[in-house]
């Protein structure tokens, strides 16, 4: 979290810093042969540098798909507990899903408090401790704000909230990840899109799933948010497993012409019971995935040069097959 007053935070250096290897281990998992050990060790120290890359302020990235059930809720936290694993500041995830989400089932529930109650308490809330009070925080030390569950004390969740509750967090948290309803029409969105520094926009490896998304970066460009496109990361999730039902080359090609990156994040029995996410039970090769994952959407963080104030310079690449 950042100290008022010190608005630069600045991992320390993972050579430096005590547990780092530790906390890699965690994340990345271990039993790689010994002969893959040294060259691997370099490479891996290099991403976690990219992870742990400062920020001067927040930094906003939103989750899409037009389609449900392609994995968006679950690689929201798992790309959130990379993050909060590795970094030293404060990374917390929002449902803004307007049709009861299910962000606030996939960690450990330490509170029944919703994204609604707290709004609420926003003209009390003075400190993180306050904020504390309305969220769950997993073992990653990913903190989750859940939504809305009760259908009884829906309401819509308006643009107007969604701003006021960034407005709230990002005096305290570095990293605020959003996850958006399958929807791009409801009000919150035209928030959401307007506040998100990047997008990670989820797929399925389905005919269908590819359509919808194709179809949601056309709308982006439609609506003036064409920059946004340039800084969407294209995550395939497999939520099921057996081979893909579209040819996986031509996909990543059709979306690396369009798009910041791709990643494929390979289906996962633990991902699979759709319960709370726990990146000790990933296997190595979903780790690696999300680290990579994490390392892509770090490369675009703003650096002392104002890099947000130009077009983004990197060149569209793909992780490396797992």
């Amino acid at each position: 979290m950042r100290r008022p007053g010190s608005p630069f935070v600045s991992p320390a250096p993972s050579s430096t810093r005590p547990g780092w290897r530790r906390a890699l281990d965690r994340v990345m998992g271990s039993g790689r042969p010994r002969d893959r050990a040294v060259a691997s060790e370099a490479e891996r120290r290099q991403q976690v540098d990219r992870i742990r890359q400062p920020l001067r302020s927040d930094y906003r990235i939103a989750f899409l798909s037009l389609k449900g059930g392609v994995g968006k809720t679950t690689v929201t936290v798992g790309l959130g507990s990379v993050f909060a694993s590795l970094r030293r500041d404060d990374v917390i995830a929002v449902d803004a899903n307007p049709d009861f989400g299910t962000l606030g089932e996939r960690v450990p529930r330490q509170t029944m408090s919703t994204v609604r109650d707290l709004l609420a308490a926003r003209p009390t809330i003075r400190s993180y401790a306050d904020i504390r009070e309305h969220t769950s925080q997993s073992s990653s030390r990913l903190e989750v704000v859940a939504g809305e569950r009760d259908p009884a004390a829906s309401e819509a969740f308006t643009e107007q909230d969604y701003r006021a509750v960034i407005d709230t967090l990002r005096a305290h948290y570095n990293l605020i990840l959003t996850d958006c309803g399958t929807g791009i029409m409801h009000s919150a969105m035209e928030g959401v899109l307007s506040l998100a520094h990047a997008l990670v926009l989820v797929s399925s490896p389905a005919v269908d799933g590819a359509k919808s998304a194709a179809a949601t970066l056309d709308w982006l460009g439609l609506h003036g948010y064409a920059h946004l496109v340039e800084r969407t990361v294209v995550v395939i999730s497999a939520h099921r497993p057996g081979a893909a039902s579209i040819d996986m080359d031509e996909l990543t090609r059709h979306f690396l012409a369009r798009c910041r990156a791709v990643v494929v994040i390979p289906f996962d029995d633990h991902l699979a019971e759709g319960s709370v996410v726990d990146l000790d039970r990933l296997r190595p090769r979903t780790r690696a995935a999300f680290m990579d994952l994490a390392a892509m959407m770090a490369d675009d963080f703003p650096d002392a040069e104002g890099r947000h104030a130009s077009a983004p310079q990197s060149t569209p690449q793909r992780h490396r097959a797992y």
